[in-house]
């Protein structure tokens, strides 16, 4: 029971986050950069540029959490998504904003892989569907942010939106108080900065040594470049073609939507060791999806691409977050979680940047297109390296 209030309030603390940082990043944020007069590359560098807090921190967030107690970690990313949200509204320069944005990166970099190490822990053989489920909250702030967000956008400005997600954050920090404190016995009981360093360092080299683990957060990298670029240039492109900030926020709730709907039916279907060919058909229609946006024009077929690209987002994450998991098994749930988390933010921070360049040397069509050749190509990869590959047996 105490494992199940834990994991419902844990579901509770994603959903309030994720719906005050994705009423930030979309479709607002780009919105707001693009209104102080940056340029395509500047607006993805900006949207990126959280991110970068995120492949810093989340690998030692990760080797530090499985070494001392987790939840006090996982407290200062939750204090991240609650306060920086209402200092947007007080930036009228795009250095100020990057400093910013930067702070606004720990939130997801203190808390994400260390809210999902828990998860494995408390769910030892289900996990695929346990992460389904909890990546739907998470999923499900990301669905109501952007449409709340887009609508208060177009309706009042800015600010509004900015102030309003700052008190979803807030309702995220009470939500994490109430989480019953869980000991886990795989914490050391030595807390002397050279036992905890040797420990880290130990946990580093471990989780590095198993390629599947590089492997499949490569995978994981690849769809978040294709999600950031998507964060980034999707309204940009919206603004083109005659849409409006709403339709724009309608657009990243539907895909939102879609993932919600899919993670936990696609989670219990990769527990069946299933996840490699999930894995691999999820990113191959990711990259597909990427590739026909810039080409219609039409509102309905690019809510239908949203909501397909939603999908392909659901198939991959539910099934990488549990393979990393299996492989890092033991007191190295934190390490896999972070490594795998640094990796994916490379992609996440590189998509936006590189869709930036190539946008503006090839327009939407070729950049768009650039994107989803990348994720293509590394669900060939993928696909070589590990579709055969037995799973590890988790006990």
């Amino acid at each position: 029971m105490k494992d199940s209030k834990t994991f419902i309030f844990l579901c509770l603390v994603g959903f309030c986050s994720f719906v005050s940082y994705d009423m930030v990043r979309r479709p607002a944020l780009a919105l707001f950069v693009e209104s102080l007069g940056a340029g395509p590359f500047l607006v993805g560098l900006l949207v990126a540029v959280s991110t970068v807090t995120g492949v810093i921190l989340k690998l030692p967030m990760g080797l530090l959490s499985d070494q001392v107690n987790r939840k006090r970690l996982m407290f200062g990313g939750v204090l991240a998504f609650a306060f920086p949200p209402f200092l947007y509204p007080f930036i009228s320069d795009l250095w100020t904003l990057g400093i910013l944005r930067l702070f606004h990166g720990l939130a997801t970099a203190m808390f994400t892989p260390l809210a999902l190490a828990m998860v494995a822990e408390l769910f030892a053989t289900r996990r695929g569907e346990a992460f389904g489920w909890y990546t739907s909250a998470t999923q499900g702030g990301g669905l109501l942010g952007p449409m709340i967000g887009g609508a208060v956008v177009y309706q009042y400005g800015f600010s509004p939106t900015f102030f309003l997600a700052g008190v979803f954050g807030l309702f995220a920090l009470v939500f994490f108080w109430l989480i019953p404190q869980t000991p886990t016995p795989s914490r050391v009981h030595q807390h002397s900065v050279a036992t905890v360093w040797k420990e880290m360092r130990e946990g580093f080299h471990r989780v590095c040594q198993i390629p599947p683990i590089l492997i499949t957060s490569i995978v994981e990298a690849a769809k978040m470049m294709g999600n950031g670029t998507l964060m980034a240039f999707l309204p940009l492109y919206g603004l083109v073609i005659g849409l409006n900030a709403a339709e724009i926020g309608v657009l990243f709730g539907v895909q939102a939507f879609t993932s919600f709907i899919a993670k936990p039916v696609m989670g219990r279907i990769s527990d069946r060791g299933a996840r490699q060919p999930l894995i691999f058909g999820g990113l191959c229609l990711c990259g597909l999806m990427v590739m026909f946006i810039p080409h219609i024009q039409e509102y309905i077929l690019l809510l239908v691409i949203a909501g397909t690209f939603g999908f392909g987002e659901a198939v991959v994450t539910s099934s990488t977050t549990a393979l990393v998991a299996d492989y890092s098994e033991g007191k190295d749930l934190g390490a896999g979680m972070g490594l795998r988390g640094t990796i994916m933010d490379i992609g996440h921070a590189g998509g936006p940047l590189l869709a930036g360049i190539l946008i503006h040397a090839l327009g939407y069509a070729g950049g768009f297109f650039c994107i989803g050749v990348l994720l293509l190509l590394t669900a060939t990869y993928f696909g070589v390296r590990m579709i055969g590959i037995k799973n590890p047996v988790v006990l």
